[in-house]
């Protein structure tokens, strides 16, 4: 056991998948002297060349063509886009090339590209760099979409990611980089397909991912203050997501709460919810609540506080589900 922040594990999970394969390679704006805007990457090109972690240049749709050209020769390329704004002018060659490359090929070429993104807001900034377009990529199928949000699962996670024989985007939760946790680079995480319970509870579920799960779990236990037993369930996937394991706690506490800081409208928590409401609709108490972010622009830094799902607007969302 070690306690890593989660910006440091990723760095040692990417140090550990360039260690193990000589196929693999970092590609991105700023990666390799810098060592990354958020210097996840720092001391890597150090250690390892400018051939195995390659500073690029300031053209999101030529890193992402460029890793698609290395994996169908063989190669194992990680992407790094500063922003999540910033991935939009590579959107193209993500959703209509690397996505369907195994289908259209008939399954004779892989693309195993991981994207790797920070995203969500709470740093300050403005829009094009606290954006959460997870969505967006989950509707396009052919591509896996992960989220960690503590420091044991993103060290595992971008290494299962990196092992994918099909393109992953590897969502980081920006404003959490510098949240510490203990990493055990012994044990494997679970796949991150499964769906884990970070908070057992019996009168409520909260379901949620990335940066919203320390959210929740404050949440949670301002609840638990009132009374109320609220069950967490932290996705690690967006893409696919882990209905069972959804449905199996809702069954148990009746409710459910769904929230991510990217827009209510069209967002995932609509699918987590449609989806719950088909098959454990006899088991709930009240109908599923969303909590999001609004229908509009990122907004500026000054009011992005009020912007964001935080505890109160959780708790307001539990009274409304134990109000029925």
């Amino acid at each position: 056991m070690t306690t890593m922040t989660i910006a440091k594990a990723i760095t040692a999970g990417l140090r550990r998948v360039l260690e193990e394969n000589p196929k693999s390679l970092l590609i991105g704006e700023d990666i390799g002297k810098l060592g990354g805007v958020y210097r996840v990457t720092e001391g890597l090109q150090a250690d390892f060349g400018e051939d195995r972690v390659v500073d690029s240049p300031l053209a999101e749709s030529g890193i992402i063509g460029t890793c698609i050209g290395m994996a169908i020769r063989g190669y194992s390329p990680i992407a790094e886009i500063q922003f999540d704004g910033f991935v939009f002018p590579g959107f193209n060659q993500i959703t209509t090339q690397l996505a369907k490359m195994r289908a259209r090929s008939e399954g004779r070429f892989g693309a195993p590209v991981v994207i790797r993104i920070p995203y969500g807001g709470g740093i300050g900034s403005i829009e094009h760099h606290s954006e959460s377009p997870e969505a967006l990529f989950a509707h396009t199928a052919g591509l896996r979409i992960m989220a960690p949000s503590n420091a044991h699962d993103a060290y595992w996670m971008i290494q299962e990611a990196a092992a994918s024989q099909d393109p992953v985007i590897f969502f980081e939760p920006k404003r959490r980089y510098w949240l510490k946790g203990e990493v055990d680079t012994e044990n494997p995480a679970a796949p991150a397909a499964s769906a884990q319970v970070v908070r057992p509870g019996s009168d409520a579920t909260i379901v949620t991912y990335g940066p919203l799960v320390p959210v929740a779990l404050a949440a949670a236990e301002a609840a638990q203050e009132d009374g109320r037993s609220i069950e967490v369930v932290d996705l690690r996937s967006v893409s696919p997501i882990d209905f069972d394991a959804i449905v199996e706690s809702v069954e148990k506490t009746g409710r459910l709460v769904v929230t991510h800081e990217a827009p209510t409208f069209g967002g995932i928590g609509g699918e987590i919810a449609a989806r719950v409401s088909e098959r454990a609709f006899l088991s709930m108490e009240a109908p599923a609540i969303r909590v999001g972010g609004f229908h509009m622009p990122y907004p500026v830094s000054k009011v992005e506080d009020q912007y964001l799902p935080d505890i109160d607007k959780l708790l307001d969302a539990l009274d409304r589900s134990f109000a029925y």
